[in-house]
């Protein structure tokens, strides 16, 4: 069970939400070192950008909006006190107009990643959903950053750059 689908569990008022024991897929999640002919190709953790705009649920959007924009950004995680992804505010949403709140606006759920994920099999993903930014989580939820799609293309583009040369060689 994720910690985002456990936190919902109890915000609906089960009070027995259990969580798993981490093992190797855990390890591999947390973006820690491994081992191994694939050690070194690009991962969602290395490509991700970990300086990303968060906002809360209750913050006001026209508030996030600016902050965002005033960053560079067009995209805002929407995460709890605990860094827990909750949702994601895409330039569609940050456009919106109105006095609402980041969690009414929100894209609740979004798709996430987790840091070991290969660039290869993120590009497609992204590419096939139109997907213009996708957090990067750990297992339990935790927001590690967010991955652009052209970042994710230019990875890809230098993998297979180094492997053309290794065919030349």
């Amino acid at each position: 069970l994720s910690a985002r689908a456990a936190w919902r569990l109890e915000s609906l008022g089960f009070g027995r939400v259990y969580d798993y024991a981490a093992g190797k897929s855990d390890w591999m999640a947390a973006g820690l070192p491994t081992e191994g002919a694939a050690a070194s190709r690009p991962t969602a953790a290395t490509v991700a950008r970990r300086e990303v705009p968060t906002c809360h649920l209750e913050e006001s959007l026209r508030d996030v909006r600016e902050r965002v924009r005033a960053a560079g950004w067009d995209a805002c995680v929407v995460v709890n006190e605990k860094r827990i992804v909750l949702g994601l505010l895409r330039a569609d949403q940050l456009g919106r107009d109105g006095d609402v709140t980041a969690g009414s606006a929100m894209r609740p759920g979004p798709s996430t990643f987790r840091p070991h994920v290969a660039i290869e099999e993120l590009a497609k993903v992204m590419a096939t959903r139109d997907l213009p930014h996708v957090p990067v989580t750990t297992s339990g939820g935790e927001l590690i950053g967010l991955l652009v799609r052209a970042d994710v293309a230019r990875a890809v583009q230098e993998v297979e750059g180094i492997a053309r040369l290794r065919r030349v060689a």
